[in-house]
């Protein structure tokens, strides 16, 4: 298969909003994909590699000024062998090495295929392709149920060798996919509720009251000795949480896999600023602390564990929970979440008194009769806050005046599409942000500009910003049709991905 098919079918996803065209012409291009090119041409229409990072950065990149070939006649079989090459090179002679692959590639490539890598190099290949679009097109080539396919990618977390897998045994062996301990699987996420009442009603009293905690998303495994830790983005964090290790490593079994949040606390006991937490993770900015905190990585991390996957050769996962607040109970009672099981109203309304004076977000109420939903927002699980707050796209900045003159200040704010993967804009805020946070966006979001105009720096959609806002109207300003009302920024959420972020229908529910 040429490189530039896998081009042009990144173009016409780039060039459309519908959901259908998306699929077909993701699915076409891996019909037309030999066995040995599917799993580079699955990763590249997601905006990934097999080799993960090349160690090429933005600056080299961008520095590449190589006439591009006349015509396309690079392979992918050739693509993905320059990118094995760049992944390997390593040691004394490593940064010429690497200048000469790259330069040996970009000459090789036509004008298109050139755009295409830096972008995809990059980490900048934006085209709405998002890793939902392409399980379905996978599983369209396939010929198998999107959710074996989904289910599977849940599993491995690789929807290349998802896709391969599919290619070669169809369903049969999708299902052979188990959970793994040691690899990390996609986190369940939650929906963010109306109210307490209603969520309540909705599960007909079959549900578990938990705190939503203001903390670090955590996955915990282990195996015999072995613990490793990750974030909710899957990246591994173990050599940096000591203290999580040895917690992990003393708990009365010989495997487990473990899902909850971990937070410092203060000399009484009260929750940290979440950025303070994050201040022990090296991909948070300390240039996004709030003023007076101090970012020292000495902070002390304690986890509480809201949910057991795995224990002792058993997987959990299609359980439902109260079987997995079973084994959590038996395994890392005294460190998991207090949980209130079938309250009454009156010992609820009391639950969340106690929760929000202790200093924490909210309550989490969940299903207990709902399995572990890995990778899927559903409503299973529903996250009740006394303040709204989104966690939304950030789209674009306006130049300030004033004393904010100079700076990059009014944002533009978007929610996901769950159909497109796309972003909505729903409005614009200015309100909230420090002068700390003003020299960060100034300094950090020409790294993500898409393009610009006189008074705005136009951003692809990479990062993150929690919003609070008093309510959301309708509004014919904004392509979503609605608009949030009062916003201010909470805080950026380096933690969360853009897949991650609410979609335009949980704005939209927030309607009056």
């Amino acid at each position: 298969m040429l490189f530039s098919d896998v081009v042009q079918t990144s173009e016409t996803v780039r060039a459309t909003r519908s959901r259908k065209t998306k699929i077909a012409a993701i699915a076409a291009l891996l019909d037309a994909a030999d066995p040995a090119e599917l799993e580079p041409v699955v990763a590249w229409v997601s905006g990934e590699l097999t080799q993960g990072r090349l160690g090429t950065g933005w600056r080299t990149l961008s520095g590449l000024a190589i006439d591009p070939a006349p015509e396309p006649a690079l392979t992918v079989e050739a693509v993905q062998s320059a990118f094995t090459a760049l992944a390997g090179t390593a040691g004394a002679g490593s940064a010429a090495r690497r200048k000469q692959l790259l330069g040996d590639l970009w000459g090789a490539a036509s004008a298109p295929e050139q755009a295409f890598l830096l972008r995809l190099l990059s980490g900048e290949l934006r085209q709405g392709a998002l890793t939902a679009l392409v399980s379905e097109a996978v599983a369209r080539s396939a010929d198998v149920p999107v959710d074996a396919v989904r289910r599977a990618y849940m599993l491995c977390g690789q929807l290349p060798r998802t896709a391969v897998a599919a290619r070669a045994g169809g369903e049969r062996a999708l299902a052979e996919f188990r959970l793994e301990v040691g690899r990390p699987i996609r986190p369940m996420l939650a929906s963010p509720g109306a109210s307490l009442d209603e969520a309540m009603a909705e599960f007909d009293g079959e549900f578990s009251l938990e705190i939503k905690m203001d903390g670090a998303r955590i996955q915990v495994h282990r195996d015999g000795e072995e613990v490793r830790v990750f974030t909710r983005t899957l990246r591994e964090i173990t050599s940096g949480v000591p203290e999580l290790v040895e917690l992990v490593r003393g708990l009365d079994c010989t495997s487990v896999v473990l899902d909850g949040e971990t937070l410092a606390l203060t000399d009484d006991g009260r929750p940290r600023p979440f950025q303070e937490t994050m201040s022990r993770f090296s991909v948070f900015d300390p240039a996004l602390l709030a003023p007076g905190v101090n970012p020292t990585r000495e902070l002390l991390l304690h986890p509480y564990f809201f949910d057991c996957l795995h224990l002792d050769g058993r997987d959990l996962l299609d359980e439902p929970l109260r079987e997995r607040r079973a084994a959590l109970a038996k395994v890392a009672g005294p460190h998991s979440i207090p949980a209130l099981t079938r309250p009454d109203a009156e010992a609820a309304a009391e639950y969340v008194d106690g929760a929000l004076a202790a200093g924490h977000e909210g309550v989490m109420v969940k299903s207990l009769e709902a399995p572990y939903a890995a990778g899927r927002r559903g409503r299973a699980w529903q996250k009740i806050k006394p303040i709204h707050t989104l966690d939304l796209v950030v789209l674009g900045a306006e130049w300030g005046y004033g004393r904010r003159t100079g700076y990059l200040s009014n944002l533009h704010l978007g929610a996901r599409d769950p159909e497109t993967g796309e972003p909505v804009m729903v409005g614009k805020t200015f309100k909230g942000l420090t002068d700390a946070l003003l020299q960060w966006q100034t300094a950090e979001f020409p790294r993500h500009e898409r393009s610009r105009d006189e008074y705005t720096v136009f951003l692809w959609p990479e990062l993150v910003v929690e919003i609070a806002l008093d309510g959301v109207q309708v509004s014919p300003r904004y392509p979503g049709g609605v608009a949030l009302r009062f916003a201010r920024v909470v805080r950026y959420r380096p933690d969360k991905t853009p897949a991650e972020a609410d979609t335009i229908d949980s704005v939209r529910a927030l309607l009056p």
